[in-house]
């Protein structure tokens, strides 16, 4: 039921890009590949925001799926990209945690027929262009539980993927299976910087 590489189109970031998510893993560690946990995800689970089954879109090679797992959480990990996933799965067999990783497109998830009562997107949605942003609130609606949460973790103005508030919210206020919670600084740490400007969105799937 997974799809593959080629049976999707490609993202606005890959074309842009000029080449599939998958090329980000070839050679060498990607700029978001921190090799740990988010500082923020870090933060949510010791708060106690993260109850199971649990899902983490765009997971790449599983630094906060595994850090959930090792919590003792239920944690699906999906991305688009082969060779991440098969980093994740060697990690989550080194350290013996029960992790589970699959190949998925973000704007199609309901093709993984599982729903879920938590769900992490560190670092994907401002990878995509309003239009997507739309299908993506759409796709994710498909798969948390009445009453879930969702957890946005993305660059703000200042990042390298521009975000305003605005137009973080605007997809949800539009949709009336959400009720945005709340909208807050944070910062997303990558290979070159500790502390880039972010924002986290706490949002929740009405019952």
């Amino acid at each position: 039921m997974q799809p593959t590489p080629g049976s999707r189109p490609p993202t606005s970031h890959e074309r842009r890009a000029g080449q599939p998510w998958n090329s980000s893993y070839i050679d060498g560690p990607a700029p978001w590949d921190i090799g740990a946990p988010q500082p923020a995800v870090v933060r949510l689970a010791e708060a106690g925001g993260f109850c199971g089954p649990v899902l983490d879109v765009g997971c790449g090679t599983g630094d906060n799926a595994l850090f959930i797992a090792a919590r003792g959480l239920p944690v699906l990990g999906v991305d688009v990209a082969e060779t991440a996933l098969a980093t994740a799965r060697q990690s989550a067999d080194d350290r013996g945690l029960d992790a589970d990783f699959a190949m998925a497109d973000a704007l199609h998830l309901q093709r993984l027929y599982r729903r879920f009562e938590t769900v992490l997107d560190c670092g994907l949605f401002h990878t995509f262009d309003e239009s997507e942003r739309t299908e993506y609130v759409t796709s994710l609606a498909s798969v948390i539980d009445p009453g879930g949460t969702l957890y946005i973790l993305c660059f703000n103005e200042t990042g390298p993927h521009p975000v305003t508030e605005q137009a973080l919210t605007a997809p949800f206020a539009d949709d009336p299976a959400w009720h945005l919670s709340t909208v807050t600084p944070e910062t997303l740490r990558t290979r070159f910087a500790d502390t880039t400007p972010a924002w986290l969105a706490t949002i929740k799937r009405r019952a």
